[in-house]
């Protein structure tokens, strides 16, 4: 990875307390690109737990706030101040929170899924563009060295036209009905109120749904969906069977699920085309199995020698050291970081080295969950995925 005439830039996060996963993982990407300076935040609701969690990773209590509107007001007219807003809160929170940091002329690195509602989605693509700030959406997937070297390999032609394409994020974590055991409280995701009843697509199925659009480089035209609930009193979908129409005219399917009994992440995705398949599994991310047509099949190795300059530019160690979640992760501040420093012109920046997902990804994926709900609700009819981004 590059690392020359880079900065330090100076960051405030919202959300990611002690005992927020995601929040720590954050924290030790910024940590492991060396680059960003954790200076202020809001880790909590709670003002007091706020504090405790500024205090444990070293932030200064006079710059621990109490929400938003403080933290711009006072952040902003500091020498010293934020540059970028990282948002780790629950999906409902994050359309306010990135929407005034945008208004102050911040820089947002935000969750997915964007938004709740295709509505607010567009208002923030709209505001970024207005203001020439970054915005970068964590769809950290794309982050790994072998996903990019498959959109290399897909770009240049080793597959041929892609036909068929699938992918499925099944993990088994809510196999068992954890949200009504006594004395623990309801997980935001099993909180309609929160999330939304589609949480299942809205959380893991927009992965895999990004994962097919930036690998393949088609858009998904159409959906037909069938969203179901497998245990017993609860309030969301934890399963999801998505059919799908792509822009080349390929087909695919799509599976999320809570509720895949016994898998751990499950998350892949394998993409067959006319001259050769490709297939990239999170649970083993250094490798990449290439199949073609006529000859025996290929596994290919991060750190490997002849890999693409996308899949180079992401690797920190040599060949048969691994990396994994959170080094993917770094790979999109490190993305992020450039992209801050040159001010978001990343047309001058190399392609596909620089790939990383925007406001616009959000969008797109905002306007699946969306579609997934329609599809469901009119029986899994085939229904549109398009979205205007007029400016």
């Amino acid at each position: 990875m590059n690392t020359y005439n880079q900065r330090r830039i100076r960051v405030g996060m919202i959300g990611g307390g002690i005992g927020s996963t995601i929040g720590e993982v954050h924290r030790s990407a910024m940590r492991l690109t060396d680059r960003f300076d954790l200076v202020a935040g809001i880790f909590s609701r709670n003002h007091k737990h706020s504090l405790h969690t500024g205090l444990q990773i070293g932030i200064d209590p006079n710059r621990t706030y109490a929400g938003i509107e403080e933290m711009i007001q006072l952040e902003t007219v500091r020498p010293d101040g934020v540059e970028l807003v990282v948002i780790v809160t629950p999906n409902e929170s994050h359309f306010p929170l990135a929407y005034a940091a945008i208004d102050a002329g911040l820089h947002v690195v935000c969750e997915k899924p964007l938004t709740a509602s295709l509505r607010d989605a567009l208002d923030l693509y709209k505001k970024t563009i207005a203001s020439r700030i970054v915005f970068g959406l964590t769809h950290n997937y794309s982050g790994y060295s072998m996903v990019r070297q498959a959109a290399a390999m897909v770009r240049e032609g080793s597959l041929g036209t892609v036909r068929l394409v699938q992918a499925e994020h099944a993990q088994g974590a809510g196999a068992l009905p954890v949200e009504f055991t006594e004395g623990i409280p309801v997980p935001w995701r099993s909180d309609p109120e929160q999330v939304g009843k589609e949480i299942v697509v809205a959380d893991i199925g927009t992965h895999a749904h990004h994962l097919i659009r930036f690998i393949t480089g088609q858009e998904v035209e159409e959906v037909s969906a069938d969203l179901s609930t497998h245990v017993k009193g609860r309030k969301v979908y934890d399963n999801a069977q998505i059919s799908l129409r792509l822009t080349n005219g390929s087909r695919g399917a799509l599976w999320a699920s809570r509720v895949a009994t016994g898998n751990e992440h499950g998350l892949r995705i394998r993409i067959f085309g006319e001259r050769a398949a490709l297939h990239w599994d999170h649970e083993d991310p250094e490798h990449l199995r290439f199949c073609p047509l006529d000859k025996p099949p290929l596994t290919l190795s991060k750190g490997q020698p002849g890999l693409s300059s996308a899949a180079q530019a992401t690797q920190r160690l040599r060949l048969g050291h691994p990396e994994g979640f959170i080094d993917s992760f770094a790979s999109l501040y490190h993305d992020f970081g450039d992209a801050i420093q040159d001010r978001g012109d990343r047309n001058s920046l190399p392609d596909l080295e620089s790939i990383f997902p925007t406001v616009v990804d959000g969008v797109y994926g905002v306007t699946f969950i969306e579609s997934v709900s329609r599809s469901h609700k009119a029986n899994g009819a085939w229904t549109e995925t398009s979205v205007s981004l007029d400016k």
